[in-house]
C-alpha cells in the first residue's frame, strides 16, 4: 500500500533531525526514527522537559523507508563476526548504535514485520494508559508469532494516530446539483459520470465497492460476492482517473466533482481550496494508524516506554491530533472549537460509521492475486 506523508502545519515546530539534550557519558539516549510530520517537534520539546535524557529524532519522508531501514539493521544484527580468531568489538557496537529505539509502521505492514522478525513485543505493563486505549486498538496490535491477530498473542505495537479513507468534493459543483453525497453508492449517480478520481489501488478501490454492498474491505474471496464485478464495471464508467498521488489535483482544476482519497492528503488541500468539502462514507471506510514499534536486536529501556506513553495521555494526544490534523486512539473526540469547520468531519469521530470501517488486514497470497487480476481486468 502507498501512503504518502504530509508536512506539519505551519503553526508547528519542524522535527528535522531534531537532537535534545546535552551529551554526557552513561547518560540515557531514546532514538526514535518516524514518519515525517507525524510527531509535532513541540510535542517532543514537551517530553524532553525535566528529562535528563538524550533525545534524537529522525524524521523520515515515507513509510516504505522505515520498513526498510528495519530489514538493514536485521541483516546487520544477524551478521556474524570474523571467524578468523581477532575480535573486532568495535564492528558489533556500531551495528548496535545504528539501530533506532522506536520506529513509526503503518499497521498494514505489521504481519509481515512480525513473521520476518524484524520487530520485537513490547511490554505494556510499563505503558501506564495502554488500559484506556479502546480494545479495537488494542486487538489490531495482539498477534501471535505469525502476525496474525489473537487475543491470547503479544503486543508488537502501540498505534499513536490514525486515518481513513474519504470522499472529498467540490461544493460548487453540488450545489448546482442540489445535493450532497454522503456515501460510497453515490459515486454511481448519473450526475457524476466521468467526474470521479479513484485511487488506483486494488484494495481501495474494489474495497469501497465492497462497502456498497455490505462487505469488508478483507473479503477473502471476491468470486462469492453477488454481483461485485458487475458494480466495479459500473463504476469504472463513472470514473475519469485513477491514481495514488496526484488524484486531487483534477478535483482542484474543476477536471472532476469528486475524489475518493486518503485523509492525510485531503487535510492539506481542505485548507487551501475552501471550495472543497468532506465526508467519512456512512456505510463505513478504510482505516489506517501510524504504530510505534520496536526493531528487533534492541534491548527496550524505561525511555521508550516512557515515551510511548506520553504519547497516550489525553491531552498530548489531543495536540498531536490537531496540529498533524489526523485522529487519535486515545481520544474519542476533539473539542468543535479547537478545529477548523472545514476538518470536522475528519477529525469528530462518528462511533457508528467507525465501527463499521475495517482495517487493511494482509490477505493470503491466492486472494491478493485475486484482487490485482480482477482490478487490472476492469480497468484495461
Amino acid at each position: 500500500m502507498e501512503r504518502r506523508s504530509f508536512l506539519l502545519s505551519t503553526s508547528a515546530l519542524a522535527l528535522s533531525q531534531l537532537l535534545i539534550g546535552c551529551s554526557e557519558h552513561n547518560q540515557a539516549t531514546l532514538n526514535v526514527q518516524l514518519l515525517k510530520g507525524s510527531i509535532p517537534g513541540q510535542v517532543v520539546s514537551q517530553f524532553s522537559r525535566g528529562l535528563k535524557a538524550q533525545l534524537k529524532f529522525a524524521p523520515v519522508e515515507q513509510l516504505e523507508d522505515l520498513i526498510e531501514k528495519l530489514k538493514d539493521w536485521q541483516k546487520k544484527t544477524n551478521t556474524k563476526e570474523p571467524e578468523w580468531g581477532i575480535s573486532l568489538p568495535f564492528m558489533k557496537s556500531n551495528q548496535k548504535s545504528a539501530i533506532s529505539d522506536l520506529v513509526t509502521m503503518g499497521d498494514f505492514w505489521l504481519t509481515q514485520a512480525i513473521q520476518d522478525k524484524l520487530i520485537k513485543p513490547l511490554e505494556v505493563a510499563k505503558i501506564k494508559h495502554w488500559s484506556a486505549l479502546p480494545k479495537r486498538w488494542q486487538n489490531l496490535v495482539t498477534r501471535n508469532d505469525k502476525g496474525q491477530i489473537d487475543s491470547k498473542g503479544k503486543v508488537w505495537a502501540v498505534p499513536y494516530r490514525w486515518g481513513s479513507t474519504v470522499i472529498v468534493y467540490r461544493r460548487d459543483k453540488f450545489q448546482e446539483l442540489g445535493w450532497t453525497p454522503t456515501d460510497w453508492s453515490d459515486l454511481w449517480r448519473n450526475d457524476l459520470q466521468g467526474r470521479i478520481s479513484v485511487l488506483e489501488q486494488p484494495r481501495e478501490a474494489i474495497g469501497l465497492v465492497l462497502k456498497k454492498l455490505g462487505q469488508s474491505y478483507n473479503q477473502e474471496n471476491l468470486d462469492k460476492v453477488t454481483n461485485l464485478e458487475k458494480e466495479l464495471v459500473s463504476l469504472d464508467r463513472q470514473v475519469k482517473f485513477y491514481g495514488s498521488t496526484k488524484y486531487l489535483e483534477p478535483l482542484i482544476t474543476g477536471d472532476t466533482w469528486l475524489a475518493v482519497g486518503w485523509s492525510n492528503d485531503v487535510v492539506q488541500t481542505l485548507g487551501r481550496y475552501p471550495q472543497l468539502a468532506v465526508v467519512v462514507p456512512k456505510s463505513g471506510t478504510a482505516i489506517w494508524a501510524d504504530l510505534w514499534v520496536s526493531p528487533a536486536g534492541k534491548e527496550n529501556e524505561d525511555l521508550l516506554y516512557q515515551w510511548v506513553d506520553f504519547c497516550l495521555t489525553p491531552q498530548v494526544a489531543q495536540e498531536i491530533s490537531l496540529l498533524t490534523k489526523t485522529n487519535s486512539p486515545a481520544i474519542a473526540n476533539l473539542p468543535s472549537s479547537d478545529m477548523q469547520e472545514s476538518l470536522r468531519n475528519l477529525l469528530q469521530m462518528n462511533t457508528d460509521v467507525f465501527d463499521k470501517s475495517d482495517f487493511l488486514l494482509p490477505l493470503s497470497p491466492t486472494a491478493t492475486a485475486q484482487y490485482q487480476a480482477l482490478f487490472a481486468r476492469i480497468q484495461g
